[in-house]
């Protein structure tokens, strides 16, 4: 007997089959998880897997420590015990009186005179081995003066001076720009000397006044020091806080002996990993809020700490984070956030034990810290090729928005390449859910 499969309850002749050998002739997919190809998606049964998985995620202390204490605390903490400490030394190291030592002059004691009598400089006694003194940090800086340097001045030459310092070194700067301070002064006072002596007019050697003005508000100069700085820690955060729970639910349940039971459950493979994937996504997502949420307290906090140092407040500075970039810094990275969940549970499945999954997971670390230091780089600005590098535009972006600016069209590129890859990492884990050479590694 022949049967015409596009009508497989009847025969080629037409005759009806009984249901019974229907079934036989015909079975049906089977349902659950023994069908490893199902692609139905049930909303319920994902809703039970995503409460079952939140549940036992929030009664875990490791992850609730690093889904929602870390990312609490971390920039308050950065904030007070580093910005406020480096505030402090700064300024400590501005008010510091240097110690100085001056090389040579013997023979010029007008200028010996003038370096003596500064009052924010100490002027210790010369030797050989100055240089060393300033690698060794004994002494700050060092002038060196040419031989009759009172003659050349007063002759109507040029004497070069030499300033030595410590470059990097904080303290030896301050030092060596209170030296520059001096000579500067000197060097004004003296032309308008030998203007006088000639009978010229003191304008004459200042034939042009140039002037930098700042048009930019003080929020936006703010925003271009620390907008580097949000991106990076938002980023980071929301890979940490999904690392420990994508683990937990996948290679943690091959250790715990507990995904043969998961897998007879009558919910199906694609349901099971859309409700582990929602769970991981919400840890991705409740960290990455939470950081950027303690970000923008913490900033409108350190900006009134230190809005009254003078050093700041010349500088224009205003250190703040907008509701409204609050907002739009969560929106992009949010697909990153899928697709970091995505691509952690797949390669935490993919794993045997928890020590294999964590030395799969660290070079992934290292991928993702690469892109998002770029972005801080100088001269790195936001087009529309690296619109399309992942981790490296939603970065960039970041950036932009807490600096003020906004670019639309880099905004919508970025948030839809960022979905595709997203999806694409999605569609890999689905995949990995459906093999069993995976499922059960050993």
């Amino acid at each position: 007997m022949r049967y015409d499969r596009h009508h497989p309850r009847r025969t080629a002749a037409g005759r009806r089959v009984s249901p019974g050998a229907s079934r036989l002739l015909w079975p049906r997919r089977p349902r659950g998880n023994f069908y490893a190809g199902g692609w139905r998606v049930n909303l319920r049964n994902i809703a039970v897997v995503y409460r079952k998985e939140l549940k036992d995620s929030l009664r875990d202390r490791r992850t609730v420590i690093s889904m929602i204490v870390v990312p609490i605390f971390l920039m308050p903490v950065l904030t007070i015990f580093v910005g406020v400490l480096s505030a402090r030394l700064i300024g400590r190291a501005m008010l510091e009186v240097p110690s100085v030592m001056i090389i040579g002059g013997e023979d010029s004691p007008q200028i010996l005179a003038a370096l003596h009598a500064l009052q924010d400089i100490q002027v210790v006694p010369a030797t050989p081995d100055y240089g060393q003194q300033i690698i060794d940090k004994k002494i700050r800086a060092a002038v060196e003066l040419p031989p009759d340097f009172d003659v050349l001045i007063a002759h109507g030459d040029t004497a070069r001076v030499r300033i030595d310092m410590y470059q990097g070194e904080i303290n030896s700067g301050f030092g060596a720009d209170k030296l520059q301070k001096f000579f500067r002064d000197f060097r004004e006072r003296t032309i308008r000397q030998r203007l006088e002596a000639r009978h010229l007019p003191g304008n004459l050697a200042e034939p042009l006044l140039v002037e930098e003005t700042n048009v930019a508000p003080p929020e936006k100069v703010g925003g271009v020091v620390l907008g580097g700085l949000v991106p990076y820690f938002v980023i980071i955060l929301a890979l940490t806080g999904t690392m420990y729970p994508a683990m937990d639910l996948t290679v943690g349940e091959k250790e715990r002996g507990t995904i043969e039971t998961i897998l007879c459950s009558p919910i199906s493979r694609m349901n099971l990993v859309l409700g582990k994937f929602l769970m991981v996504l919400t840890a991705s997502l409740s960290t990455a809020a939470l950081a950027v949420a303690s970000m923008g307290v913490t900033l409108a906090a350190a900006s009134k700490m230190v809005g009254g140092l003078s050093q700041i407040s010349s500088m224009g500075l205003q250190f703040q984070m907008t509701p409204r970039s609050v907002i739009w810094v969560f929106a992009m990275i949010v697909p990153l956030a899928v697709l970091f969940s995505a691509a952690l549970l797949a390669i935490s499945l993919f794993a045997k034990s928890f020590e294999e999954a964590q030395s799969y997971l660290s070079p992934l670390t290292i991928v993702v810290i690469a892109p998002a230091v770029v972005s801080i780089l100088p001269g790195v600005e936001l087009n529309a090729r690296l619109s399309l590098v992942p981790i490296l535009n939603t970065s960039l972006v970041c950036k932009e928005i807490v600096s003020g600016t906004y670019h639309w069209g880099y905004i919508a590129l970025i948030f839809v390449s960022s979905c595709v890859y997203a999806a694409v990492a999605l569609w890999v884990a689905i995949r990995l859910f459906q093999r069993e050479d995976v499922l059960f590694r050993i």
